[in-house]
């Protein structure tokens, strides 16, 4: 290429150019890097290239036998995102590629670096990433509906846990979305291409559920007629979802221990063992704690899956939620149906504050469903919801959850003093004897070093009676 032809393509080309020698001096640059830095060739040839700022450099030294950077070292740079910092002071965001320089004897004279500025390209990255904040707080985390402080809590939880790989306990009432959160979990994990499996371990029996589980082979049972893929294994490099897995029996909770322990499998009939690597998320509407006690639930399965617990508030402790809660299925079962109904109105708002949802967010969603069969108005009035919500009657108290959840709080507050006092009174008798005191108060040596944990309690000063 003619060297007139060469500078055309240099002065008129995009990106940014710079020259530097080995010792890092700038020797040259284009018009596009004046114009991205706001400086002027003339401030710029002659001055070291730290005048830049560029975090992408790495700086090794002066001397005539040490090169200047690593640049000189590894020979080039490809698609590297940098900053550096403009004439004014504001970063710029770059994506830097770089080659050395050689004369006819192969010596290395300098290098060329390309810079592409991406600032308005990160820009509109942070502002999408706001965006994605802000909808999260109003819309919640993949589905979960709520902007109440328990359910913001609730999201950034999913989100921490969700970066982890370790086993998740979802515990929670019926209908409060325990599976809406282990779908986030799953989705949050970066797993959302990879299969989520769900089992309801309550809906089958030990012997189904075991070849639900884990799988045959042809020939295992009456009716095996060809080998089967379990669950555990359909769902390998993903997350399997047990749901209800405080109905699990003795001999499958025994089985499921030791594909936790061991991360392989066996199907039922065969004894070859299968490697399977899972996130394994579980839920429960029972209090598995008790179940230890009770000695219906395996200790050590619960210790292998109760490493991150997840606690869903039921929508009584998050009644502020209700009318985020009742437009989105407004919005939703308008859409479906073709019914033009866009809202409640005061008094079926009022009804439903006044009510303690035992059926938590399901219920709810029931009851607007059943509000739209009975609706033929723009607005779903008390007289369209079910008899237990149109029995209940609203008043201004019920229209402000807060103060009823602060007398709630208030209520748990003083039952956790009595509980204290009520453990500490059992190891002072004990003498500071864990195993003695959970005798005296009748549950089990974890239930009480759980307890004591929860209320701050140390076994250290505890003196016993005389």
């Amino acid at each position: 290429m003619e060297t007139g032809l060469f500078k055309i393509v240099v002065e008129t080309i995009g990106e940014g150019l710079l020259v530097v020698d080995t010792g890092g001096m700038i020797l040259a640059v284009n018009p596009a890097f004046e114009k991205m830095t706001a400086y002027s060739s003339s401030e710029l040839v002659g001055k070291r290239c730290t005048i830049l700022n560029c975090t992408g450099c790495k700086i090794l030294g002066e001397g005539s036998d040490t090169p200047w950077c690593g640049l000189f070292v590894r020979g080039g740079i490809r698609d590297r995102r940098c900053e550096i910092t403009a004439k004014d002071g504001h970063t710029i965001h770059i994506i830097k590629h770089a080659t050395v320089l050689h004369d006819e004897k192969g010596s290395v004279t300098g290098a060329i670096e390309a810079l592409t500025d991406i600032s308005e390209m990160i820009r509109k990255e942070e502002e999408i990433h706001s965006l994605r904040s802000t909808l999260r707080q109003q819309a919640g985390v993949l589905g979960l509906v709520g902007t109440s402080q328990v359910m913001q809590n609730l999201s950034h939880l999913i989100e921490n846990v969700a970066l982890s790989s370790a086993p998740v306990s979802i515990h929670g009432e019926s209908g409060v979305g325990k599976e809406l959160v282990a779908l986030a979990v799953h989705e949050l994990g970066g797993k959302g291409e990879k299969t989520f499996i769900k089992v309801n371990c309550a809906s089958l029996n030990e012997h189904l559920l075991e070849s639900e589980l884990f799988g045959h082979v042809k020939g295992a049972f009456t009716g095996a007629n060809r080998d089967r893929v379990g669950r555990f294994e359909a769902a390998s490099g993903g997350s399997i979802f047990l749901d209800e897995i405080g109905d699990l029996s003795p001999a499958i909770q025994v089985k499921l221990l030791r594909v936790l322990e061991s991360q392989e499998i066996e199907r039922v009939g065969d004894h070859r063992p299968i490697p399977v690597h899972v996130r394994v998320i579980t839920a429960t509407n029972k209090n598995l704690d008790d179940l230890v006690d009770r000695k219906l639930f395996r200790e050590d399965l619960y210790y292998r899956i109760h490493v991150v617990p997840i606690y869903v508030p039921p929508l009584r402790e998050r009644k502020e939620d209700i009318p985020l809660l009742a437009q989105t299925f407004i919005d939703r079962i308008a859409a479906q149906s073709g019914k033009h109904i866009v809202g409640l109105s005061s008094q079926a708002l009022e009804n439903m504050y006044g009510y303690d949802w035992p059926g938590n967010v399901r219920e709810l969603r029931n009851a607007i469903e059943y509000a739209f069969v009975l609706c033929h108005e723009p607005l779903i009035g008390a007289q369209h919801l079910p008899p237990q919500l149109t029995a209940c009657e609203g008043s201004s108290r019920t229209l402000f959850p807060t103060a009823s959840l602060s007398h709630s709080h208030s209520s748990r507050a003083s039952g956790l003093v009595q509980e204290r006092e009520r453990l500490n009174r059992a190891l002072q008798e004990a003498g500071g004897s864990r195993s003695r005191a959970a005798e005296i108060l009748g549950f089990s040596r974890v239930t009480l070093w759980k307890k004591m944990k929860k209320l701050g309690i140390q076994r250290k000063g505890i003196k016993s009676k005389t």
